[in-house]
C-alpha cells in the first residue's frame, strides 16, 4: 500500500476505496474515484507497488467485488478504514521515531514526479489532480542533496570583472568598487 502512496500520489481516502475491477495490471495503473470531482480518474503507478499488490492478494485473497482492496487484518474481515490506517502509521512512528503522515507520502511521490526531468509540470498536476499549476509548483523545492552541489559552484574562482573600453578606470572602481 505504500508503495501505491509514493508512487501514485493518490491522496489517502482515495487509495482506501480502490476495488479490483479498478486496477489495470497491464498498463499499471488504478481507477479512483478523485477527491475533488468525484470522477473515477486513472493514476500510473510503480511496477514495484503492483508487484506488492500481487503478494497481498496471494496472502489475503481476493475481497469481493465492490469491496475495497485494502482491508483490516485484526479481528473479522472488514475494509480498511482511514482511522485504523492512521493507526497503522502512528504505531510505525513511535517504533522508527518518525512523525509521518499519509499526506507525507502523496507529498514524497508529488516531490518525486517534480524532479523527473522525464516528466513536464502540468503532466505532473495533471497525475496529482491539482487545479492550479501554482498548486503544483509547491513541489519544485530544490532537494538538500542538490544544494550540496553548490559546493562545486563556489570551489570555481569567480570570472574577472570586464567592463567595455572607454570607461574611465576610476569612475569604474567608484561605481563597482575594485575587482
Amino acid at each position: 500500500m505504500l508503495s501505491f502512496y509514493v508512487s501514485s500520489g493518490a491522496r489517502a481516502s482515495e487509495l482506501l476505496d480502490l476495488q479490483t475491477q479498478h486496477i489495470d495490471w497491464g498498463e499499471q495503473r488504478i481507477w479512483i474515484v478523485s477527491k475533488g470531482s468525484r470522477a473515477l480518474e486513472a493514476l500510473p503507478a510503480s511496477p514495484e507497488a503492483f508487484r506488492y499488490l500481487g503478494l497481498y492478494l496471494d496472502q489475503h485473497g481476493v475481497p469481493p467485488p465492490g469491496q475495497p482492496v485494502w482491508r483490516a487484518l485484526r479481528g473479522e474481515t472488514r475494509p480498511l478504514s482511514y482511522w485504523a490506517l492512521r493507526r497503522v502509521v502512528q504505531r510505525a512512528n513511535a517504533r522508527l521515531g518518525t512523525n509521518w503522515t499519509l499526506h507525507d507520502l502523496r507529498h514524497t511521490a508529488a516531490v518525486r514526479m517534480a524532479a523527473d526531468p522525464q516528466l513536464t509540470l502540468p503532466e505532473v498536476q495533471t497525475i496529482l489532480r491539482h487545479q492550479r499549476l501554482s498548486t503544483t509548483q509547491r513541489y519544485l523545492q530544490p532537494r538538500i542533496e542538490e544544494l550540496f552541489k553548490l559546493h562545486d559552484h563556489y570551489a570555481h574562482p569567480a570570472p574577472a570583472r570586464q567592463f567595455p573600453s572607454g570607461y574611465d578606470a576610476g569612475d569604474v572602481e567608484a561605481v563597482f568598487g575594485g575587482n
